[in-house]
């Protein structure tokens, strides 16, 4: 190195070693946080993988107390008659105890599954053998005696799958405690390069004089910036020198950081929600069905006041079931099926089923270009509807709808534009969060699970605004499927 830098003036040698320092400062850095960023990823893959486990589990609690309701309308009847409500529910047990089998495999948890399907088998076993016929012969000892032993099996199965949960939980916690670890490292070195990074600039400025002040000044405010926690700042060197290289790799670590935040983030969103849909949607389907089915008989002889009233229940009821069906989108996995599908022959069909249902009434819609792709058909149809409908309602009555399909060799993308006035910016920039809408009857569910299920195929769907007026979503799918799920 001595000899190499012989030849050098005393300012070159001198900005080579303050650029070389500076350097193998970022680099270090650089490293760490993708280090960091790596421990991150595979602590947040845990994470889902622990919340599906949940998921799993807390619907075999739910399926089995539906089970066990239909033994206890058997018992309450007295006949056979939920014989075949129960075969359903019996079945759906043991989907789910096989998919939670397949799911764990640690010692503790396959012990935990053995008693579950022990139970499950010994419940079935009961129900069928002992009380179904003790029901059918009237014997209320037997019966009272065997529905005890069926409570018993029952809150077995739910205790087994209680403790799944909780170490489910517990090992989310500990990836979360991960994360933040991995963050904090993350910060230390930034702070060090931070804080190292202007020294080492201040140091090269008095050497090499005025000539690059200029660079250092702006480094040295966008670390001020970025050492307060707006990750939204980007320095703007503009050379090709070293100083310039600094600052793209200072965007770069800043933008992989806000990125793996905001992903962070929704994913607790996302996890959150599915929690909660998981647990309670069979609870609120159940009334709201009921309340639906009564809605719709008095509104047949409902008059006057009377059935405005009615309507505005039946309608109510309905945007609550849709709000619920939005939340089980978010949660449900994607199968790993897929097919080949036409996008413009998905189009057609949308627009045209769309058009039957009176929901492009005074629109013109535009349909160009071709493409296929590897994906699920019905999730993608979802999408190209959602998508549609939204650019339906924005252009308005007389309004246009330009959808265009294209593709190349990595990428299928469908643009769908409108020409309507557009959307705020505060609005654009939360437009696909849960619950976040602009109509005033949207459940704001449809664009956040229709990006889910894009990003579920490994794309996405982004926003632009476009030519004049109007907005542009673009569905962007790629030629080779992935295997990534939907998850909450």
């Amino acid at each position: 190195m001595h000899t190499f830098l012989s030849g050098w003036s005393g300012t070159a040698r001198r900005l080579a070693l303050g650029l070389g320092a500076l350097a193998l400062v970022v680099g270090v850095t650089s490293w760490v946080a993708l280090a960091g960023l790596h421990s991150t990823h595979l602590a947040v893959e845990r994470m889902k993988d622990d919340e599906e486990g949940m998921r799993l589990a807390l619907e075999l609690a739910s399926a089995v107390r539906d089970q066990y309701a239909h033994q206890a309308h058997t018992i309450i009847i007295g006949n056979e008659s939920h014989m075949g409500h129960y075969v359903g529910a019996r079945e759906r047990v043991h989907e789910l105890t096989r998919e939670l089998r397949a799911h764990y495999r640690g010692e503790e948890e396959s012990r935990w599954m053995g008693d579950i399907e022990t139970a499950g088998r010994s419940l079935d076993s009961l129900f069928r053998d002992s009380i179904v016929p003790a029901v059918l012969r009237r014997d209320a000892t037997v019966i009272q005696s065997e529905h005890d032993r069926a409570q018993e099996l029952v809150s077995l199965i739910q205790d087994r799958a209680n403790l799944i949960t909780e170490k489910s939980e517990a090992s989310i916690r500990a990836s979360r405690a991960e994360v933040l670890a991995a963050e904090e490292s993350i910060h230390r070195w930034v702070m060090v390069l931070l804080i190292g990074a202007p020294i080492l600039a201040v140091a090269i400025a008095v050497s090499v004089g005025r000539s690059i002040a200029g660079p250092l000044g702006r480094l040295r405010a966008g670390a001020t910036r970025l050492a307060s926690g707006d990750l939204d700042t980007r320095i703007d060197v503009g050379t090709d020198d070293e100083f310039g290289a600094l600052a793209r790799q200072f965007n770069s670590m800043t933008a992989a950081l806000k990125e793996n935040q905001a992903r962070l983030v929704q994913s607790e969103k996302l996890a959150g929600i599915g929690r909660l849909a998981a647990g309670v949607a069979h609870e609120i389907n159940n009334p709201l069905a009921v309340i639906l089915g009564y809605a719709r008989l008095l509104g047949k002889s409902a008059r006057g006041p009377l059935a405005d009233d009615v309507r505005v229940i039946e309608e109510e009821a309905i945007r609550a079931r849709d709000i619920v069906e939005g939340l089980l989108d978010l949660s449900r996995p994607l199968s790993q099926a897929r097919e080949v599908l036409d996008l413009r022959e998905v189009a057609d069909e949308v627009v045209g089923r769309l058009r039957e249902a009176e929901a492009l009434e005074g629109v013109q819609v535009a349909i160009d270009g071709e493409a296929t792709v590897q994906c699920h058909p019905l999730k993608i149809r979802q999408v190209l509807t959602n998508l549609i409908r939204n650019a339906a309602e924005a252009a308005g009555a007389n309004g246009r709808v330009t959808i265009r399909v294209r593709g190349d060799e990595q990428w299928v993308r469908v643009d769908v534009e409108d020409d309507g006035p557009g959307l705020a910016e505060h609005a654009a920039s939360r437009l696909f969060e849960p619950f976040f809408t602009t109509k005033d009857k949207g459940t704001g569910l449809g664009l956040a699970v229709s990006r889910a299920i894009a990003r579920a195929h490994g794309g996405d769907i982004a926003l632009s605004p476009a030519p004049g007026r109007g907005a542009i979503f673009t569905l962007s799918l790629p030629h080779i499927p992935h295997t990534q799920e939907v998850s909450g």
